[in-house]
């Protein structure tokens, strides 16, 4: 068997199953390395893809020829739009997934891509020769060679778990840890610390009083994740629930935080704090009576149920204590319990935009090892880190997305530029360009980019732009229709909106917040006509062509900025300039811009600690 590849990727998680997919279907000779051939696409936490902003990354990886939008559709047992009573640009799709089903379908993606082998087995050396990776070494002492690697290891490195004063050595529950790998690495100068992350109690459905909870339904509209016209309509959906602790609950956890990891000391490394443990929130918000929670099915054929809101690290019989003082958990039966996990993570501010290393050339890191946390920001990571790596194998420039083109974009720019002090989850209020960055546009965005890349297909780039000349002709056709007053009033009034006074142009009535496209169409027989020329997506194209018309004013204007902002990423300093010897810099500046050595400009100004003045110095010094 040969042993040599283009591209190796270490680890078969979110991040590495993209990279993986998306390195080979570009032409590279890929192998994926895997402890278990039957956990790819293991989700690790909550059975869920997508929420507020990670949504719109899943839409990102579809438009770009990602895998995972395309899985989650097939296996949603729930799905849902999250901030609907907000503007478009904070809509935000997510999904409850059949666990094992989910998997299985990556298996079979994995499967059926040419050019991509997988390995069962476990890296535990990189080989770096003159500063360059070679390949890796495994623990059945097999030699790989590669002229790219991509290691997203997500929490198995060094992974230790915690329940209360037990501590087991691994990845994830019934997984064990990669021992050694860490090490080869930062012997190299690659700097790394440690990170903590956990996971709720796993319920039997059986033991269950659902009377006493409250019901969460899906939904059953047009959307989904991907963008790709494959019939998957989400019409069949099992229903979450939601509850509350109580003043009974919180006593129990109180009493037990003495035994807590999280606080006798035990865990000494870096949590979330945006997603705490139930123990972190009754100390963190000691005068709240209740927090909720949401109980979500792991499958359509399992009892397994997860837990949402009560993730924990306590001893066994105190998170079982306190769960029965919860009416709907009276009878409790538990598969396993909540338990956290610590685990190495490398300084992502050692790594270009790309997400190749900076001390290491050809190593790309993507994933939990980068600091973050979630699968969406995985996969994001995972897909830019495969191209980057097929890129470097073969030639070519650095594929890499702006903040004003994608929320990946922004979410490698500040780990690149401004690093982690905690696990980074993706947050709309990350992004300077929301109204630009919608769920609805992702692929106006991105597929055109992929598929000049060569990775998103001739069909995906075909359905692309029938989709959007369909939005140009309609939005023509608006533009253009002129309404008489008489005629429209009733309707108007009916709507609850003020009549017309005189005629007026179609796209005046819709840029009014009250109406939509459907709700004249029945009445305009020119717009219904419009609309039945469209044959494919029609409430998809519908969509998007009401709020590119509703929000034009806001898009214009965001755009205009990201323009303005976007000449000082076209000033290159890199390598212009000997920071230390800038004295009219300040200090922690010249620390800072040392540390990170920044492309540009503008990635200078989105350093923490480097101000306005220190910007200005370099633009004068840039002869700007």
């Amino acid at each position: 068997m040969d042993f040599k590849y283009d591209i190796i990727v270490i680890g078969a998680g979110h991040a590495g199953c993209e990279a993986a997919v998306a390195a080979a279907r570009m032409g590279s000779k890929t192998c994926l390395i895997t402890m278990d051939m039957n956990k790819v696409g293991q989700m690790s936490c909550n059975p869920a893809i997508g929420g507020i902003a990670k949504g719109q990354i899943v839409r990102e990886i579809d438009a770009l020829g990602g895998q995972m939008g395309l899985i989650a559709d097939k296996t949603a047992i729930q799905f849902r739009i999250l901030n609907r009573s907000k503007g478009p640009a904070m809509w935000s799709p997510r999904a409850q997934c059949d666990r094992n089903k989910f998997i299985w379908e990556w298996r079979e993606v994995l499967d059926q891509t040419p050019n991509l082998h997988i390995w069962q087995d476990t890296v535990t050396e990189l080989r770096v020769e003159n500063g360059e990776v070679t390949g890796v070494r495994t623990l059945l002492d097999v030699d790989f060679q590669a002229k790219c690697v991509v290691l997203t290891a997500g929490t198995f490195l060094n992974g230790l778990m915690h329940i209360g004063k037990t501590q087991i050595a691994g990845g994830r529950m019934a997984d064990p840890a990669s021992y050694r790998l860490t090490e080869s690495i930062t012997r190299h100068g690659v700097a790394h610390d440690r990170m903590k992350t956990g996971t709720p109690v796993r319920i039997d459905g059986r033991s269950v009083h659902y009377d006493l909870m409250d019901i969460q339904e899906g939904e059953h509209d047009f959307h989904k994740f991907s963008f790709m016209d494959n019939g998957v309509r989400h019409l069949r959906q099992l229903q979450c629930w939601t509850c509350y602790t109580n003043e009974e609950v919180h006593t129990v956890l109180r009493d037990g935080l003495a035994d807590s990891p999280l606080y006798n000391g035990q865990i000494q490394s870096i949590g979330p704090r945006y997603c705490p443990s139930i123990e972190t929130k009754i100390v963190t918000f000691p005068d709240k009576i209740q927090h909720q929670l949401f109980l979500e099915p792991e499958g359509e054929t399992t009892q397994e149920l997860y837990l949402n809101g009560f993730s924990s690290s306590l001893p066994l019989d105190i998170q079982i204590a306190a769960l029965k003082k919860i009416p709907a958990f009276s009878d409790l039966v538990i598969y396993r319990p909540g338990y956290a996990i610590e685990y190495d993570f490398f300084d992502p501010t050692q790594l270009k935009h790309s997400l190749e290393s900076k001390v290491i050339r050809n190593l790309f890191f993507a994933g939990q090892v980068n600091g973050t946390t979630g699968y969406e920001e995985a996969g994001g990571q995972g897909l830019i880190a495969g191209i980057n790596a097929h890129i470097n194998s073969h030639g070519g420039k650095p594929f890499v997305l702006g903040r004003d083109e994608a929320y990946i974009g922004v979410l490698i720019d500040d780990l690149v530029t401004k690093g982690v002090d905690e696990p980074y989850r993706m947050f709309t209020s990350r992004a300077e360009y929301r109204i630009l960055l919608r769920m609805d546009d992702a692929d106006m965005r991105l597929t055109e980019k992929s598929y000049h890349l060569g990775l998103a297909t001739p069909e995906r780039y075909h359905l692309y732009q029938r989709k959007n000349e369909s939005i140009e002709n309609l939005i023509h056709f608006i533009k253009g229709f002129s309404i008489k007053s008489h005629l429209i009033n009733p309707v108007l009034e009916s709507l609850g909106t003020t009549p017309l006074r005189h005629g007026c142009k179609l796209i005046d009535l819709l840029n009014r917040p009250q109406i939509t496209i459907e709700d004249l169409a029945p009445h305009i027989h020119a717009l219904e006509g419009e609309l039945s020329k469209i044959s494919e997506r029609k409430e998809e194209i519908i969509e998007a062509t009401e709020i590119r018309i509703k929000y034009q004013g806001y898009i214009d204007r965001e755009r205009m900025i990201a323009n303005k902002l976007s000449r000082l990423e076209n000033i290159k300093i890199k390598g212009k300039f000997d920071y230390n010897s800038l004295q009219s810099l300040s200090t922690e500046a010249r620390q800072k811009l040392i540390k990170i050595d920044p492309e540009t400009i503008a990635q200078a100004s989105r350093i923490p600690g480097v101000s306005p003045s220190d910007i200005n110095v370099l633009l004068v010094l840039c002869g700007r």
